[in-house]
């Protein structure tokens, strides 16, 4: 056998690009019950199969009532209703809620037929019938069907790490089991006639082996599950054996000691004997570390660490890491549980007790960490899905002031803002190119937060986005987006890009059996809509529709919406309203073309619109937007763009500026 020893050092570059051209890290994934999947990383995306909650229920002890008898109750004019029954949580109950009569209801229970307000115990009294000293409106106190989650909403994606918050949500919507990435197991070797196990006693010229438990720690912090296979004295046949007993038990093998060119040093011998292609590095130009092996043998990477502790805890972050984490599927960095932060805009208490308050940080243009308030409620458990950390709000104080400092205690023990954020309109089309980042970009993490295109430009005015997703229509000039820029005050902080076409429909039931034809199908007395958020462009371009409809007949926007049943009815994305539909919620809703195909409804198409890309000025040469840029100006997204969702279509000017002040 020839003997390589070093003679020329690899660069870093070098010895990654040998490492890369000989294995390739590929996570595998495996379906385990949810209460073991604590900390593992999520294999898979999450669509809710479910509405959470799968009905209308009370969200306070109290009464359910028709809201309309509550009008005009005071402290020292009630409003005295009839008693009809009483629903517990967790109760199906047959009675009606007739106009002057109330049910006593307690929290969670569904909301009986008839009624639509609960009024809370706190503001009535039981004397001769029962006595309302307080008006509520309709829909106070009651949490809607789908309020929290609606089915066919994408909850959690690929890569999130489950913690008790991403457990939650999975157990609300049934789940009882989730596809996790597998823990690679990594074997873990180490080599020297002078290197003894603690516990033992320690004879002069032993050492301790210290590298036994940093590495093991190293592995299960990154992801991995460490097999220690005990340690191999400086002899051919051992550590031949000991090589071949870990390939076949691990897939990673680390071993450390025994990497120098010295005469009593045989690892670099056995790993090439082993091969092919066996060594590919022994050598690398770097401090500490320099004696370092790396290998590849039965398509698994072998990492010779050199003996000292601190050397190969370098090499293994240098080189092992990054390959371990993307065969766990964990990227991301460890940082303070405690940040201090500011809060972006005012921040309000409910005042009286002290609060916790579940919250999102982002960079701003400054590069502050900044606070948002994560909307939602206590009954809302993606309000902690969706929070980085908390605050807390002390007892009395209805507020904290726009910029104030405060602390954020952090939900898990890393924090490590992700290198592009996106806020704005939802769209599956960004989901596309994401999928296509990831792949070319597997470095770059994305947060995406749908806010509805509106809610997109503010967080570019504010500096919280960089790439805001927005398909706004001005009804003056017929124009997309660009109108927007001066409406907003963002015309001097933004650029504007060309994104794609989307066919904007009225989603029908397979076979339409009310015979929808447009628009203005919606007022009658038989159809039920749903209707999306306020501030996205499908709302606005739905209230366009309507009001252009409410001149047509001489009347206003606001009395046609009074006529169209489930006008008040939102919800949060494109799918959800399909899935809505599908289930027979509603007759009708406005989303993208895409969701019909994908659930196999019926559509009417109503509007092609242009969906653009809005990004911050100052960060259109940041990596991660130009990564973005690159996948959307790229041939591959043009072809897979109307593969994987159908309705939206590429544009001849894809990618180019459109405006830049």
């Amino acid at each position: 056998m020839s003997q390589k020893v070093f003679r020329e050092l690899a660069s870093v570059e070098e010895a990654k690009r040998l490492l890369r051209e000989h294995f390739e890290p590929k996570p595998k994934t495996e379906e385990i019950k949810l209460e073991e999947a604590l900390g593992r990383t999520l294999g898979e995306d999450v669509t809710a199969t479910v509405d959470v909650p799968p009905f209308d229920r009370a969200s306070m002890d109290g009464f359910a009532i028709n809201a309309e008898d509550s009008f005009g109750a005071e402290e020292d004019r009630p409003v005295t209703l009839k008693l009809v029954g009483k629903i517990m949580a967790g109760e199906a109950s047959a009675v009606v809620v007739n106009l002057g009569e109330a049910v006593e209801i307690s929290t969670g229970a569904p909301i009986p037929k008839g009624a639509n307000a609960v009024v809370m115990v706190e503001y009535t009294a039981l004397r001769e019938g029962l006595k309302l000293y307080r008006a509520v409106v309709p829909g106070e106190n009651i949490m809607a069907s789908g309020a929290d989650i609606m089915a066919g909403e994408l909850v959690l994606r690929t890569g999130d790490i489950l913690t008790p918050r991403e457990l939650g949500v999975l157990a609300a919507i049934g789940r009882a089991s989730v596809n996790v990435y597998k823990k690679p197991r990594v074997a873990i070797l180490s080599t020297g006639n002078e290197v003894i196990e603690p516990g033992e006693k320690l004879e002069f010229g032993k050492i301790y082996d210290i590298n036994r438990r940093t590495l093991a720690d190293s592995v299960r912090e990154n992801g991995g599950d460490p097999i220690f296979l005990g340690v191999i004295g400086d002899r051919m046949e051992a550590i031949k054996i000991g090589i071949a007993e870990a390939l076949a038990e691990a897939d990673m093998v680390l071993t450390s000691g025994g990497t120098s060119a010295g005469i009593g040093d045989l690892l670099y011998r056995v790993i090439d004997e082993l091969g092919p292609p066996g060594m590919l590095v022994h050598g690398i130009a770097v401090r500490p570390g320099k004696p370092a092996i790396i290998g590849v043998i039965q398509e698994k990477p072998v990492f010779g660490l050199p003996g000292y502790p601190t050397s190969a805890l370098m090499i293994f972050n240098v080189f092992a890491r990054p390959v371990l984490r993307e065969m766990a599927g964990l990227p991301g960095e460890p940082e303070s549980r405690i940040v201090e932060a500011r809060a972006a805009e005012r921040i309000f208490s409910s005042g009286g007790r002290r609060e916790y308050m579940p919250v999102n940080l982002v960079r701003s243009d400054i590069s502050e960490l900044m606070v948002y308030p994560v909307p939602g409620g206590s009954g809302a458990i993606t309000t902690l899905a969706e929070a980085d950390g908390f605050i807390e709000v002390s007892e009395g104080t209805m507020y904290l002031e726009e910029g104030s400092k405060i602390n954020v205690e952090l939900f898990g023990l890393r924090l490590k803002p992700a290198e592009l954020m996106i806020i704005g309109s939802n769209c599956v089309g960004i989901d596309v190119i994401l999928s296509l980042m990831r792949k070319k970009h597997p470095a770059v993490t994305s947060k995406v937060i749908n806010t509805g295109s509106s809610g997109g430009l503010v967080a570019i005015r504010r500096g919280e986005a960089d790439i805001a997703g927005t398909h706004l229509l001005d009804a003056e000039t017929g124009i997309y987006n660009i109108p927007f820029l001066t409406k907003f005050e963002i015309a001097d902080k933004a650029v504007l890009v060309r994104g794609y076409n989307r066919d904007q429909v009225l989603i029908l039931p397979k076979g339409n059996p009310k015979g929808i034809a447009g628009i203005e199908d919606l007022a009658r007395p038989d159809v039920t809509m749903i209707n999306r958020n306020p501030g996205s462009g499908t709302r606005i371009l739905m209230d366009m529709k309507l009001d252009a409809l409410a001149k047509e007949r001489g009347t206003t926007i606001e009395a046609l919406a009074k006529e169209i049943k489930g006008y008040s009815f939102e919800s949060k994305s494109h799918s959800a309203v399909a899935v809505a539909v599908l289930q027979g919620r509603a007759d009708v809703g406005l989303a993208i073309r895409a969701v019909a195909e994908t659930y196999n409804l019926d559509y009417v198409p109503v509007a092609k619109e242009h969906y653009d890309f809005l990004i911050r000025k100052e960060r259109y040469r940041k990596p991660s937007v130009q990564a973005f840029l690159e996948v959307l100006r790229s041939n591959l997204f043009r072809m897979e763009l109307p593969k994987q969702a159908i309705g939206l279509t590429p544009d001849e000017d894809m990618g180019k500026i459109l405006y830049d002040h």
